[in-house]
């Protein structure tokens, strides 16, 4: 067993003698009561603006607040759009380096990733899927994925800066709890609303049916209510890019470096690629709401969620296969006039070599890929007596992320055609390959590769009970109290590594003859046999692909549709479950956690507080796969060669103190003071990640790969926090914050090398080749930072706002924290009358890290977003929006070790949503 007392434990006990009281399942108690939102007369965004100030304002710790019209009044179509316009708080719209989409994806902090930001539902975790296979195999899982989170869902949003002993641990930086609406606190006994309308996103040229409905009843004496919404929205994506899949060094020993001096440890892309990603996203599901008072005393409460996405999706990539051709200087040398800069090969030139390929092009097609997110929860609140009140809750969550099937062909194309390429920057490149990409008549089969059968589950069970007990003695008005007990579970299901195969006339699998030119005995069909390739024609990309890009390079590229994928596949492929399962792709891990505490709530003349201390257990198991090559103990019959089952046990005890203190400096000018130990568990796959594996471009050459940790102890930081908040009018605020957090065991990313089986065209039967690994590690490090918060009305029907982070943060040994934006703003302004209104808002983030990629650093670029609204309320039950989301067409780009190694740039255009509401 792991003990870990922070210093700050007694510091904080002894030396602060108040706290804060705003937890996740009491944020609504903090607003005015259901009967008081009754008489509120002030609506709209105006109404919005004064409700979420009047919450933050008598908080008694740190928070920010979103209320319901905040996000009905902007094209919000998931919680992650209204979260990142909070000073302090980042989004980003993709959920590891897979690079970004139209969608807000994953949500952080003050300068941290989203790992270190906890995201509740009404006051409890959720568990959520991916839908993306790498995120679903690689070292994404502790953070949730807002995509399944549908704004219409949402009364309120509270974000909490400041922790205390009440919170649910596992927000290293802060947490994120989403309320939605009760049935007991509408107005009128039946209420009835819905929206109807369409999205046009206009890079994909596609419109797509959006709905959402909301039905509510209570009963006359306000004792029985029940609650139902639903929504079903469907989107149509396109995603153009170009892509460098990494970068490699020449050796300097190597016969290039050795007749080219000036190119010893010189970087280059390894790949650059032109890129675009298809989908179609169809997003179902609802919630269920039940109240009940059997008596004055007691409320008893049923709570269920569900959200599914189907987010099939094709994607091709038309690559420059530099690694094949230059191979770490062991291939060809660029031809004279290249030019290094920065310590990259920014632009070079080869000639063509008969018989030498050139590029290669991945189709993979995911026709079934989804997620979803799920959860079942019952709460109770009894009244004790007049000194005694308790709260339970009970509920299970499940998320799952599933790939059934990747259809995939990998075609060897530009053969002895030569290639050159230009590097700008993080700007577009400049690169050709030999060859006619918009004809497939040249191109050959390389390889059929790709996961099947992926299936990540996610679970959670939990139970707690608190406690309050009001005291109102001198400065204590009340002692809380609880226990909690979780367990977490996330596992890994399948991974068939799907690879070429031979068939018989009956359609069986028959084994490979590597004797044979196409490695298939004579009788049988080939994969690799042109006669065999998909047929019915082809398509091309489409005529204005990476037309707001730059760059010159291949678009107009042919492809098969996913059809003649699938029906390739069918044919050809290996998808045998007994010897194609891929060990390295299976893991679990199940941790239960145990938590324990008590907080002390104060108040005096003009001040407030609190200050507890929460105990924390965590133990957990997990299971994954290694090598077994010369083990007489290993599990041998599968393809990717033996392997052994490892179990790692570990338990972590922590104790984490807090304590808040708001001063009423005037009517109008709060201050606050905040300090806490707060912790968070690494993400699951981090813990016990699925290895995923890119192979050696050639032979004897080193491969690049993913995993996970199995020995990652939890992540604790030192929190200090400070505000002051000036009110100076109705719906108007001026305030500035500063913090700092001490990471201890902060999960960065290191690199180790292992070895693992490796099959390739001219090594058909596999040898054993060396991997270097990007693997998460614990370190430490520090962030820092300020926030600036203004807002105000001008007159009675205009108004703005605007905010300001700046965070300074990084690992003890110099490098950088994964997620951390040095500057991000918000510019917003609003109209509002009785029938129109119109909202603006710019957001900007600065670079930031993303971690490592194929052992490369990743970088994301500055972006910035542009949104607005227009409403119209044609009568007091029906109003017509049309939102716009994505409109000055940001370009996401990112870059590795430096700007002159351009990893991505994509661009996914805008997106236009008219609905029409309507209100019974």
């Amino acid at each position: 067993m792991n003990y870990r007392k922070s210093v700050l434990s007694a510091a904080i006990v002894t030396c602060l003698g108040v706290a804060a009281q705003v937890q996740a399942q009491e944020a609504a108690t903090e607003q005015p009561a259901a009967t008081d939102l009754d008489t509120i007369v002030v609506t709209g965004i105006r109404g919005s603006v004064e409700r979420s100030l009047d919450v933050k304002r008598e908080a008694r710790s740190h928070v920010e607040v979103i209320t319901a019209e905040d996000i009905g009044k902007m094209p919000d179509k998931n919680v992650a759009d209204s979260l990142q316009r909070i000073p302090g708080v980042t989004v980003s719209s993709a959920g590891a380096n897979e690079g970004g989409f139209d969608e807000n994806d994953r949500v952080s902090m003050r300068g941290t990733n989203p790992s270190l930001t906890q995201t509740l539902f009404n006051g409890h975790n959720i568990a959520s899927g991916d839908w993306f296979v790498l995120n679903q195999t690689g070292t994404v899982g502790r953070s949730v994925s807002y995509t399944l989170l549908p704004s219409e869902l949402v009364s309120q949003i509270v974000v909490h800066k400041s922790s205390q002993a009440s919170l649910v641990e596992g927000g290293v930086a802060g947490s994120v709890d989403i309320i939605t609406r009760k049935p007991l606190e509408f107005a009128e006994n039946f209420t009835a609303e819905a929206s109807i309308g369409a999205v046009y996103s206009d890079l994909p040229s596609e419109t797509e049916p959006q709905f959402s409905g909301l039905l509510n009843w209570k009963n006359d004496a306000n004792t029985f209510g029940v609650l139902l919404q639903a929504f079903s929205e469907e989107r149509s994506l396109r995603r153009d890019g170009q892509e460098l899949l990494g970068y490699e060094q020449i050796a300097p020993d190597s016969a290039v470096a050795l007749s080219n001096p000036d190119l010893a440890n010189v970087w280059y892309p390894t790949m650059i690629g032109s890129a675009l990603f298809e989908q179609k996203r169809k997003r179902k599901g609802g919630l269920l709401e039940v109240q009940l008072k059997p008596t004055e005393d007691l409320t008893l409460g049923l709570n269920a969620f569900v959200s599914n996405q189907d987010a099939g999706n094709y994607n091709r990539n038309y690559l420059l296969w530099v690694t094949h051709f230059l191979a770490q200087g062991n291939g060809q040398a660029p031809l004279p006039g290249y030019v290094v800069r920065n310590g990259t090969l920014v632009q070079a030139d080869f000639a063509g070599v008969p018989g030498t390929t050139y590029g290669v092009y991945d189709q993979i097609s995911r026709p079934d890929a989804s997620a979803d997110s799920s959860f079942v929860a019952f709460d109770a609140e009894w009244k004790a007596s007049d000194k005694l009140v308790f709260k339970a809750q009970l509920g299970t969550s499940d998320g799952t992320g599933e790939t059934p099937t990747q259809d995939v062909a990998e075609w060897n194309v530009g053969i002895g055609g030569g290639g050159s390429w230009g590097l700008n920057g993080v700007g577009a490149a400049d690169w050709n390959i030999g060859g006619n990409p918009a004809n497939p008549s040249a191109d050959t089969l390389g390889w059929i590769f790709g996961y099947q059968d992926v299936k990540v589950e996610d679970e959670e069970k939990w139970g707690q009970i608190d406690g309050e007990y009001f005291i109102d003695s001198g400065a204590m008005t009340s002692l809380q109290f609880g226990l909690r007990y979780a367990e977490h579970s996330r596992e890994s299901l399948g991974a068939t590594g799907q690879g070429p195969a031979c068939k018989d006339a009956s359609g069986n699998t028959v084994a490979f003859d590597w004797s044979q030119q196409y490695f298939c005995p004579v009788g049988t069909q080939s994969p690799f046999d042109p006669a065999n390739y998909p047929t019915g024609g082809y398509a091309n990309y489409p005529g204005d692909f990476a037309s707001g890009l730059g760059g010159s390079f291949p678009r107009d590229i042919w492809y098969f549709s996913p059809s003649q994928l699938a029906a390739f596949n069918d044919r050809f492929t290996n998808r045998n479950p007994a010897t194609r399962t891929d060990w390295a792709g299976l893991y679990g891990i199940h941790e239960e956690n145990s938590a324990g505490y008590v907080q002390l709530n104060l108040e005096g003349d003009r001040w407030s507080g609190n200050m507890g201390l929460r105990y924390v257990r965590t133990k957990e198991r997990i299971h994954n796969n290694v090598s077994g090559t010369g083990s007489p103990d290993a599990i041998t019959g599968s393809d990717f060669g033996p392997y052994l089952p490892v179990v790692t046990e570990h338990t972590y005890t922590d104790l984490l103190p807090s304590a808040n203190i708001k001063f009423d400096i005037t009517d109008d000018l709060v201050a606050r003071f905040a300090a806490s130990r707060t912790m968070t568990r690494p993400d699951y796959s981090a813990l016990a990640g699925a290895v995923s594996l890119s192979p050696p471009a050639t032979d004897g050459g080193v491969g690049s790969g993913s995993g996970g940790n199995p020995d990652l102890k939890p992540i604790l930081s030192t929190n200090f926090d400070a505000s002051v908040e000036w009110y100076f009018a109705p719906r108007a605020l001026l305030a500035a914050s500063v913090f700092y957090m001490d990471l201890k065991d902060y999960v960065s990313y290191g690199q180790e090398t292992r070895q693992y089986m490796t099959y390739s065209t001219t090594s058909p039967q596999g040898y054993l080749a060396d991997y270097v690994l990007t693997v998460p590690v614990n370190s430490d490090g520090k962030v820092k930072g300020i926030e600036l918060t203004y807002e105000q009305p001008i007159g009675e029907n205009f108004g703005i706002n605007a905010n300001y982070t700046y965070a300074d943060g990084e690992q003890d040994d110099g490098r950088d924290l994964v997620g951390t934006s040095k500057n991000t703003y918000n510019i917003g302004a609003y109209f509002e009358n009785e029938r129109f209104n119109a909202r603006i808002n710019y957001t900007y983030r600065s670079e930031f890290y993303s971690g490592l990629d194929r052992a490369t650093a990743f970088y994301q670029d500055e972006t910035d977003v542009l949104s607005a609204s227009l409403g119209f309320k044609a009568t007091d039950w029906l109003s017509i929006t049309l939102d716009g989301l994505n409109l000055n067409e940001p370009k996401l780009k990112y870059y590795a070790l430096n700007r002159d190694q351009p990893r991505s740039i994509y661009q996914n255009g805008r997106q236009y949503y008219l609905n029409f509401r309507f209100k019974f």
